[in-house]
């Protein structure tokens, strides 16, 4: 038995440990295939497809893929937004033998030519969609990439969909070259799908996926996630939902998948998961509010995974009372700090309960998550899940644990945990204590178990010898009335060194306020060291494609700016 703290808040019947079933990813799909067969396992804009259907299109892109000669240490790029294509050679892809390496169609093209270079890709799908196909297109003569498979929307579409695609998409379709370096999604798949089974006698090694972390410091970095690692990911999520009061019913649930697949989110919470439980995932391209508005009303899922400025989005529609919710079982919240406004708003107005989790690219993304009981601790990040170990390490000094309470940088530890960086052994061993991946977040436990995030480490702010945690700040300003977003960066400062700037969105039909209004606001509830320096009212923040909000582009405008001030003044 464990002793950890966190496993007394778990719901009754489950347990930390756990023991992880060593097989490859694209069993999770052979299983379900077998359990329920006819049951729709995706709903792309109306058109379904069985488990069945999906096993025949897997199993014939994987033998299509095998005759291009992807193996064991092939390395096969998708560039791809949310469509069946996506689901289909993700897992074709593994069962030839290959490794699947996940691109951003908001990549630039020198992100694009740096993953395609240090991943090794040789062979890239993508969609023939004016947005994407050009991109890649234009790589084949500048970079090591030999074929680029090209599928297209009408394949995939329902009647009549289908028919009308053409003529009304045609100024957003791209001229395709006809060569050999260009296969068509449609020859891909035309054999008998009698591919070469691939025997992955140690998945704890074998690489399944590169998934390339964000690269907000420096080149993005390959974390290398093996077949055990994504499966023991989907095993534990598993895990957690399935105690006495379990929730989720096998071959019942309905997932409404808007997250990007291609993100470790998406691909393990949505995918891996929904597909482990015999789940139908309600696929849309992108977040697109009406669509998703329209989908929870008639399509009734139970489950949407999702991000804040999701929930925000859907909280604060005008219409919001005219839409049924009722199907939603839960709606679960990751890929950035949850406010607790925001969770206490969605809740009200959706009568949804909202629980949030945590987790990173390198840890497949498993590590804590919001257990299904009637505790509620706001602010939390939930508990550590099933057979995961986490420490908080001093800042300064890692070979110090913090006590319960007390800020540190999170060490997580677990067989979700990748094998390492791509090619940089280096950032490998700078990134790990013993089996611990340093995460790079800080935060604290309190005595129940329960994991608060206060920030990245490399978003602090130090400001007059201060450590200023942007969260905190951001927390304390979504109290305001008028705030709908607000993200806080560190900017230059002559005297402090660094301080706190907030950017903040308004609520429809709200004001401006002068800073000296925001921080009398904030005077009760942050320290003097805390308090903003400077705010910007901005129509728009800036986000990932996930839909998270993004700093990197306002530090590096704040920069420039201030760059400017001192070069005009010297």
């Amino acid at each position: 038995m464990s002793d950890f703290s966190w496993e007394k808040s778990y719901p009754e019947g489950v347990k930390w440990e756990i023991e992880i079933e060593q097989k490859p990813v694209f069993a999770i799909l052979d299983e379900a295939v077998k359990k329920w067969p006819s049951n729709n396992v995706i709903d792309f804009l109306d058109k379904k497809i069985t488990y069945a259907e999906l096993d025949d299109l897997v199993n014939r892109a994987a033998k299509g893929f095998q005759e291009l000669g992807v193996k064991k240490g092939v390395h096969v790029g998708l560039y791809l937004p949310n469509t069946p294509h996506y689901i289909v050679v993700f897992y074709a892809i593994l069962k030839a033998g290959g490794t699947v390496v996940n691109y951003s169609p908001l990549d630039a093209e020198r992100e694009l030519v740096h993953k395609i270079e240090d991943s090794q890709t040789d062979i890239m799908v993508t969609l023939d969609l004016n947005v994407l196909y050009p991109n890649i297109g234009k790589l084949l003569e500048k970079t090591r990439l030999k074929k680029v498979v090209v599928g297209n929307l009408k394949e995939v579409l329902p009647f009549p969909k289908n028919l009308l695609y053409p003529i009304v998409k045609s100024k957003e379709i791209a001229s395709i070259p006809k060569d050999d370096k260009h296969i068509s999604y449609k020859s891909l798949l035309a054999n008998d799908g009698k591919y070469e089974p691939i025997d992955v006698k140690k998945p704890q090694e074998r690489v399944a996926v590169l998934q390339y972390t964000g690269g907000t410091t420096g080149l993005p970095k390959g974390a290398m996630l093996t077949h055990s690692n994504l499966v023991a990911a989907c095993q534990q999520l598993r895990a957690m939902q399935q105690g006495e009061n379990e929730i989720l019913v096998d071959g019942e649930e309905k997932v409404l998948t808007v997250l990007p697949l291609f993100h470790i989110y998406a691909l393990t919470v949505n995918m891996n998961f929904g597909i482990a439980g015999g789940s139908e995932l309600i696929l849309h391209p992108k977040f697109d509010l009406n669509n998703v508005m329209k989908d929870l009303d008639k399509k009734k899922p139970t489950v949407f995974p999702g991000v804040p400025t999701m929930y925000m989005a859907i909280a604060n529609h005008p219409e919001i009372e005219k839409y049924d919710l009722s199907s939603l079982k839960f709606c679960a919240s990751g890929g950035a700090p949850l406010p607790v406004e925001v969770q206490d708003h969605f809740q009200r107005v959706t009568g949804c309960r909202l629980l949030e989790g945590w987790g990173m690219t390198e840890t497949s993304p498993a590590g804590t998550s919001t257990p299904m009981t009637d505790k509620r601790v706001a602010g939390s990040a939930g508990v550590p899940i099933p057979g995961i170990e986490i420490r908080i390490f001093g800042v300064d000094d890692k070979s110090k644990i913090m006590p319960t309470g007390e800020i540190g940088e999170i060490g997580i530890k677990g067989p979700n945990v990748m094998k390492g960086y791509w090619n940089k052994p280096e950032a490998t061993a700078e990134s790990f204590i013993g089996d611990f991946f340093l995460t790079g977040d800080t935060g604290y436990f309190d005595e129940d178990g329960y994991m608060h995030i206060v920030d990245r480490t490399k978003d602090m702010i130090t400001s007059g010898g201060f450590n200023v945690y942007p969260r905190i700040i951001e927390e304390a300003i979504f109290e305001h009335p008028s705030v709908e977003e607000v993200t806080v960066v560190g900017i230059p400062d002559d005297y402090r060194g660094e301080a706190a700037k907030a950017f903040i969105k308004l609520r429809a039909g709200k004001s401006e306020f002068s800073l000296d209004d925001l921080r009398d606001f904030l005077a009760d509830k942050l320290g003097k060291h805390e308090l903003p320096s400077a705010v910007e009212f901005r129509p728009e923040l800036p986000k990932t494609l996930v839909g998270k909000l993004s700093k990197k582009e306002l530090v590096e405008e704040e920069r420039i700016k201030y760059d400017a001030r001192k070069k005009e003044s010297a």
